[in-house]
């Protein structure tokens, strides 16, 4: 999936009033993402989200291990919303990426992270 279409799936899901607003939450969103998950499965993630996408794919520091509210929390720190916003805005950003990569990629993905973090990827059957 392009950038563009990505983009603008998350615009619509997010129901962003701008371009520039979806590229600011996609890039906080996949930036927490980035400090959850392995680098070795950030850079097989970032190998399937063309760029600047892949570029958003970079932690601010080493992977720590953490829930979902701290998930939650740090994507609300990263956008400057609120923890009910930030999931909102979790959801429209990781249920594009779980279109936009194969099942195999998303599965690894999944298995690095709690249950309860699979309903951020529209996979609510999987989830705590």
């Amino acid at each position: 999936m392009k950038s563009d279409e990505f983009l603008a799936k998350v615009r619509e899901r997010g129901e962003y009033g701008s371009r520039a607003e979806a590229e600011r939450v996609t890039g906080a969103v996949l930036r927490v993402l980035a400090g959850r998950i392995t680098p070795g499965e950030v850079a097989d993630l970032a190998s399937q989200l063309s760029a600047p996408l892949d570029a958003a794919l970079r932690p601010d520091g080493p992977t720590e291990s953490y829930g979902r509210e701290e998930f939650l929390r740090r994507v609300a720190e990263g956008t400057g919303a609120r923890a009910r916003t930030a999931e909102w805005d979790a959801c429209a950003v990781l249920s594009t990426v779980a279109e936009a990569v194969s099942g195999g990629e998303l599965n690894q993905v999944l298995g690095q992270l709690p249950s309860g973090y699979a309903v951020f990827f529209g996979k609510p059957g999987l989830s705590d």
